[in-house]
């Protein structure tokens, strides 16, 4: 089982939609990517950008804005992990 965070790494839940036993390298050329970038993927090295995004759709039948709308997800998770930034209001 994945580690998983709150909320997950697209790329964790990515690993469910992938078929059983579809090698990473197979995967990837059916993707149109190299094995390197969805390694990366796979293992929360990177994030999911538009285009990887609009391939997932492409190859899953998924939607491109649900692994958007994960990535930014986790992303502002990971941001709330971090110390508050200094910063002065903008309000009048």
């Amino acid at each position: 089982m994945t580690r998983m965070h709150n909320p997950a790494h697209p790329g964790e839940v990515l690993r469910d939609y992938l078929p059983e036993g579809l090698a990473v390298t197979e995967a990837a050329r059916r993707l149109g990517v190299t094995r390197q970038a969805l390694s990366a993927l796979l293992n929360g090295r990177a994030g999911v950008s538009a285009e990887m995004a609009l391939r997932l759709e492409a190859g899953l039948g998924t939607s491109a804005e649900m692994w958007i709308g994960m990535q930014t997800a986790f992303d502002l998770w990971k941001a709330r992990q971090r110390p508050k930034p200094k910063v002065a209001s903008l309000a009048a």
